[in-house]
């Protein structure tokens, strides 16, 4: 590989992770704005998902800039090709997150009402630890910790289940809390497919170390 590649890579490398942390906050922000009932940090992580847009142009620029001017191969192509595919998954955790932050301020507009606690207390913490891992699996080519992020999206994806459920409750016993009820699954099913894409990031490192695609495998 040349120095120039190299040099290359590295900075693709750092604006990833650029990325990846401006994600991570918004995605803390949404949650926090939720569960705290702030709508004025709600409003920041929508104002702020432009940041993330912006980031996701041009690191793709960046890599078809490298995929013209050294042609790589082997490895570095899977890189590179990897980085296209985690970059665009960031972006739309982005839009996930500001999506959560537009049902939080109609949430925290109105009176709460009962919610399952592993909506309110696992869940978040299972989405967090989804991406930090996701991301850290990917800088590492930590196969055992990418291997955990898709293991862990199977307890998201159960609270998700059992949110359809509670909703089913709530509406019946109080019909007036339906569009609050709602939003809060609307919340779950955000949450659940960040859980998807960090998921599919997970994937995507196993893909670059060994050449394995193992999407859509059971």
């Amino acid at each position: 590989m040349s120095l120039h590649l190299q040099r290359d890579l590295n900075n693709l490398k750092k604006e990833l992770l650029q990325l990846g942390d401006l994600v991570e906050n918004a995605i803390n922000n949404s949650l926090i704005a939720l569960n705290d009932r702030r709508p004025s940090l709600a409003e920041t992580v929508i104002k702020e998902e432009k940041l993330v847009d912006e980031k996701e142009v041009h690191i793709e620029e960046e890599c078809l800039k490298i995929l013209a001017l050294h042609q790589p191969v082997a490895m570095d192509l899977r890189f590179i090709v990897v980085v296209l595919k985690v970059n665009n998954d960031l972006e739309r955790m982005g839009d996930m997150a500001a999506n959560i932050a537009e049902r939080s301020l109609f949430v925290s507009s109105e009176d709460p009402i009962p919610c399952l606690r592993e909506f309110t207390e696992v869940m978040p913490g299972c989405i967090r630890t989804m991406v930090k891992n996701s991301l850290d699996a990917m800088v590492k080519l930590d196969l055992e910790m990418a291997r955990e992020v898709i293991e862990m999206d199977n307890t998201v994806d159960e609270i998700n289940r059992q949110m359809y459920g509670s909703f089913q409750q709530q509406v019946v016993a109080d019909p007036n809390t339906t569009k609050r009820a709602l939003a809060l699954l609307s919340v779950s099913r955000y949450l659940e497919r960040i859980a998807d894409l960090a998921t599919n990031i997970a994937e995507d490192v196993i893909f670059m170390v060994e050449g394995e695609v193992i999407r859509h495998q059971h």
